[in-house]
């Protein structure tokens, strides 16, 4: 069974519309992890704009599963994983103005310098990912810099608008996902999957994990968040 880990970002967004206490992200994590869920994503941002420190320190307390972190490769970052010492991180693209990561992270122009912050994670025993598109020369530095996964951008895939862009994003996972596993890297893959068009990730070559987080946070809305993740768990089957 492919894993799943649920991204709890914007039970945090919720909660930072009002700065209130509530809903609160760490009890959401609790639910998830009850319903099967088989990790928690986070994402700390710059800008701290719905995951606080708190929120993760709390997490790392709590969390049974798995605790992925999703971050930008700053300074400041790297030294609170390194203080937190989450199960995995994934460096990502960050951009203030954005209003969620767009696009995967650009490893192959920037080698040298992701090398030195993956070094710096492994030596505090801390696995890394890299969210990447499913490119040949992306996956290859991936490989290059030390990570040990990457997790494939489904977003292209996610808003394709024909039958035919469907099938070619999703050929273009494939590839890229039978090339990483080639490699030795685990695979995973996220970013705008939905109880809708989840089912065809199955065909992506030795994938391991989906993390998804919009849709299961909106679905939890209307149902709650354990029937959300069971249903979730259920297409993942």
């Amino acid at each position: 069974m492919i894993h799943l880990g649920v991204n709890i970002d914007h039970v945090a967004t919720v909660r930072q519309a009002r700065r209130d206490v509530e809903p609160d992200p760490v009890a959401a994590a609790v639910i998830c992890e009850l319903a099967g869920a088989h990790g928690i994503t986070v994402h700390l941002r710059g800008d701290r704009r719905h995951i606080q420190d708190r929120d993760l320190h709390l997490l790392r307390e709590i969390v049974r599963t798995k605790l992925n972190l999703e971050m930008g490769a700053t300074e400041e970052m790297i030294a609170i994983a390194l203080e937190v010492k989450p199960d995995q991180v994934t460096l990502v693209p960050e951009k203030r103005e954005e209003l969620t990561t767009e696009g995967g992270l650009d490893v192959a122009s920037n080698v040298d310098g992701l090398a030195d912050a993956v070094a710096r994670l492994r030596a505090g025993e801390i696995p890394v990912s890299m969210f990447i598109e499913p490119d040949h020369d992306q996956i290859e530095a991936s490989k290059q810099v030390g990570a040990a996964a990457i997790e494939l951008h489904t977003g292209t895939y996610a808003n394709a608008r024909t039958e035919a862009a469907h099938a070619a994003e999703l050929e273009t996972l494939i590839v890229g996902g039978r090339q990483a596993a080639a490699l030795g890297l685990r695979v995973h893959a996220g970013h705008g999957l939905t109880y809708r068009n989840i089912i065809p990730m199955k065909q992506i070559p030795k994938l391991h994990e989906v993390n998804i987080g919009h849709n299961i946070v909106a679905r939890a809305v209307l149902v709650g968040l354990d029937r959300a993740v069971r249903e979730m768990l259920e297409l993942l089957k």
